[in-house]
């Protein structure tokens, strides 16, 4: 279960009847599982109208951004990190009953109307320091055990200040991440890197947070030791996908975020992306580990962190790391929305296209299943 700290206030678009029964604190527990997580709403009424920060108590109480929508007795709330709440209230205003949803993962989430001395503590918030650029990038402790089966969604993040986890990743998944590289830039290797998986609870070796290239050492390091993971290089031309910045220019906004800090990407469904203070290449590895079925390529020479949304229509070949799609909507309620191509061209100002280049490929020399935690 992915959830990011991020600070922003929601904007909720209420309705004058539920504006005086949606304020105050709302607090419900998120079943996921890893772990339960505390969530909180705080709403409050403003002149420009009700507005909400939503709290993660259990991640260190930092706010999450993003957008409510209300259609009475519906709430929808699409929050920044990638995820949406949408639930109905009860005729006594007390209680939202609904579901979180965060790429194909889905989870009941009760919100109830308490006072504010039955709240939940919300943790004194302080942003974590960096991890110092010359720290060891290492592992105190990690343990890998063998995803359970059944298993929904999957992904790499920071849980908490001190932890490193993955959920429901193969060998091939971490490689890629470790590497910043498509799984089809790995060769050779027994069947099992792919077909397995694996859940990774690490503790950096040193205090702070840590940047996307500490966390690629990490890994690489755990997976040479664990893992007995041994390869060499070879140029090989490939199949991918390149991104370029359209003849219009690009329409990408500069993220007013610590440039230092990590990013945040995530799906609040299946083609709907949250991109938060990333920059081209970020966005190029996601979609070619998450959305597309070759290496993406970023030739944009944007250098630049960015903050954006793409919204578009999934193809059936898209997101087959996702595991089995639900099938297309009836034309009742078909999906509107642009394909990939004209999104990103659309909404980015840039263009996605198919080429052939030459790339890096992993050929795997030597490999065993982890030891012993």
């Amino acid at each position: 279960m992915k959830i990011s700290v991020l600070t922003a206030a929601l904007g909720l678009l209420a309705s004058a009847g539920f504006a005086q029964d949606l304020t105050g604190m709302w607090q419900g527990t998120l079943k996921t599982p890893q772990r339960d997580l505390r969530l909180v709403f705080k709403i409050s009424k403003e002149q420009s109208g009700l507005k909400a920060s939503m709290y993660s108590i259990d991640q260190g109480g930092g706010s999450f951004g993003g957008t409510v929508t209300v259609q009475p007795p519906t709430i929808k709330i699409a929050v920044s990190i990638g995820a949406t709440f949408e639930g109905k209230m009860d005729a006594e205003a007390t209680v939202i009953t609904g579901t979180w949803s965060q790429g194909p993962v889905n989870f009941p989430l009760e919100l109830k109307h308490v006072k504010p001395d039955e709240a939940w503590p919300i943790p004194t918030n302080t942003a974590p320091k960096p991890m110092a650029a010359d720290a060891p990038t290492n592992f105190e402790v990690a343990t890998i055990k063998p995803t359970k089966p059944g298993t929904q969604g999957k992904g790499i993040t920071l849980r908490g200040p001190r932890e490193v986890i993955t959920i429901n990743t193969s060998l091939n998944d971490i490689m890629s991440f470790a590497y910043g590289i498509h799984v089809r830039q790995i060769s050779g290797g027994p069947a099992w890197m792919e077909s397995e998986y694996w859940d990774i609870v690490g503790k950096p070796e040193a205090d702070g947070l840590p940047s996307r290239k500490q966390l690629e050492a990490m890994f690489q390091k755990l997976l040479a030791d664990r893992f007995q993971l041994k390869f060499h290089k070879e140029k090989k031309e490939l199949s991918v996908y390149a991104i370029t910045v359209a003849k219009t220019g690009s329409k990408l906004v500069k993220s007013e975020a610590d440039p230092n800090g990590l990013p945040g990407l995530g799906f609040r469904g299946l083609g709907n992306l949250v991109v938060r203070n990333a920059n081209m290449s970020d966005f190029a590895g996601l979609m070619q580990s998450a959305v597309l079925d070759r290496p993406v390529v970023d030739q944009t020479g944007l250098t630049g962190k960015y903050d954006f949304t793409l919204d578009w229509k999934p193809d059936e070949f898209q997101f087959r790391t996702f595991g089995p799609q639900p099938p297309p909507p009836s034309s009742e309620t078909a999906d509107s929305r642009p394909d990939l191509t004209t999104a990103i061209q659309q909404q980015l100002g840039l263009k996605i296209e198919a080429a052939k280049v030459a790339v890096d490929v992993f050929v795997i020399d030597k490999v065993e299943k982890p030891s012993e935690n």
